[in-house]
């Protein structure tokens, strides 16, 4: 299983360096469509989700792949292969246009799209500088340089961090996630959050730790990110580097899921911050 994995990996670089140079065309055009959750696709995006999908499918080990982009899953009809790939092609793709770094997330499951069946995942950073994230039994960084990728060595999150990245539209936030958020600010916690989940994530693995929420609010009872594509897999990298993932109470690799698109309100960050939003959390359902 872990050539298989491995396999899935040196995938994936392959193809970030083909999405990066993608995202180096002048064109950043708009189409008719839609996605399942009814954003506007860039033509990038769609271009992305084809790439990913055919080089998964190409390989022995894959049996089936969901991607962000599509309604439903797609697999093989004949396969030997166990593993199921669910990606988030293009994440915070809205952000080309203003040349901030976006992303392509990944989780890698054995046989059913369930969190306790995630193996592995990753992401790649589209920004100044190309760069992938890989967990398994650790969480490896690597940067794309001189035509080859290089290997910079083991990410950690410390105990507690200095970042806060705070999603979701503030006005509709309920009053206990913004006590939370002001007492964050009101700690010396720096405001760092670009709109891209990918990069927020990563500057705060890169700086050692702190918090980036996305609650539950009144324009997204259940919270906005999915969590096949986005919040199981970017859970997972935070454990494997030392941090936590909830959903305000409980892990987030232990959540359901009904369908390929549920989402959920989220919290990934150092032991400290994630203590905090437990306790706000709690008050707030007291």
């Amino acid at each position: 299983m872990d050539s298989c994995i491995s396999l899935v990996f040196e995938t994936f670089k392959t193809c970030g360096v083909a999405i990066d140079t993608l995202l180096k065309n002048p064109s950043t055009q708009y189409l008719a469509s839609q996605n399942s959750s009814g954003d506007t696709q860039l033509q990038v995006d769609v271009q992305a989700d084809k790439l990913i999908e055919d080089k998964l499918l190409a390989l022995e080990c894959v049996k089936g792949v969901c991607s962000e982009e599509k309604q439903e899953a797609v697999y093989k009809t004949q396969s030997s292969g166990q593993l199921l790939i669910a990606y988030d092609p293009l994440d915070g793709s809205s952000l080309v246009d203003s040349n901030l770094s976006i992303g392509t997330i990944f989780g890698i499951y054995d046989t059913h799209f369930e969190a306790n069946k995630l193996l592995a995942s990753g992401y790649i950073v589209y920004g100044p500088r190309l760069e992938i994230v890989l967990a398994h039994t650790q969480v490896e960084h690597w940067r794309y340089c001189g035509g080859v990728w290089q290997n910079l060595g083991v990410l950690q999150l410390g105990k507690k961090g200095k970042i806060n990245a705070p999603g979701g539209t503030q006005q509709y936030w309920a009053p206990h996630h913004k006590t939370l958020i002001d007492s964050l600010f009101a700690q010396g916690y720096r405001l760092r959050y670009s709109g891209g989940m990918v990069p927020d994530l990563h500057q705060i693995l890169i700086k050692g730790g702190g918090l980036f929420s996305y609650p539950a609010a009144q324009d997204a009872p259940k919270g906005k990110l999915r969590k096949l594509f986005e919040v199981f897999p970017l859970a997972f990298v935070y454990e494997r580097a030392g941090g936590k993932a909830i959903d305000g109470k409980n892990r987030l690799l232990e959540l359901g899921v009904e369908r390929i698109h549920d989402t959920t309100q989220c919290f990934f960050g150092s032991s400290e911050e994630i203590m905090q939003v437990i306790e706000a959390y709690k008050l707030a359902n007291a």
